[in-house]
């Protein structure tokens, strides 16, 4: 695939929302990733990872729209930038979670969305959920066992899989027991792969 991040953030500030849905499809369960390790332990009752993403690709979508991110030059500004921003809310919401850990008893549970007489669902049940469909879901995994199959060599695979699950550079190669410079040529050699096709 080709550099679509000035293309897409382009797009988003004329208003187009099939470049927040590319965003979307790109990122989100990468976005997961980062922020589970973010949260660490917090439990995830009020708020998961997940909300986290959303929340992040969210405030990016609106930001672009604002044209507040107007030095994005390719996918790897655009990686950071959404990494940032998931960062800082997973951060957040640690501390929303220990400052309710202060302030015990402040916080309900499943209970407080019940209305028995409104419905015979129970609890959150009755609130539509924003997660994807389950085709949807089928697609994407689908998309990333096909780009998976085409990388023949298992380090690569490997590499591919850890960046996708939040892990920096750095952290690769560390894995790795290789220097850094290693790892963004692999990666080269993956987006390369990946964008044969394109």
């Amino acid at each position: 695939m080709s550099d679509h991040a000035a293309v897409w953030l382009e797009q988003l500030q004329q208003g187009d929302s099939r470049a927040a849905q590319q965003v979307w499809e790109r990122y989100f369960e990468q976005l997961v990733r980062v922020a589970r390790r973010k949260m660490g332990g917090a439990p995830r009752r009020a708020v998961d990872e997940e909300d986290v993403a959303l929340s992040a690709l969210n405030s990016f979508v609106d930001g672009a729209r604002a044209g507040r991110f107007p030095r994005l030059d390719d996918e790897t500004d655009l990686w950071r930038l959404l990494v940032t921003i998931t960062a800082r809310k997973a951060n957040a919401q640690r501390r929303r979670h220990f400052a309710v850990r202060r302030n015990r008893g402040r916080v309900r549970g499943e209970s407080a969305f019940e209305d028995a007489a409104a419905d015979s669902r129970r609890g959150i049940e009755n609130f539509p959920g924003q997660s994807p469909t389950a085709d949807f879901a089928a697609e994407v995994a689908e998309e990333c066992r096909a780009l998976f199959a085409r990388l023949d060599d298992p380090q690569l695979c490997d590499i591919a899989r850890w960046k996708m699950e939040g892990f920096s550079n750095e952290e690769i190669a560390a894995k790795l027991g290789r220097n850094v410079r290693t790892v963004e040529r692999k990666l080269a050699l993956i987006r390369d792969c990946w964008s044969a096709d394109d």
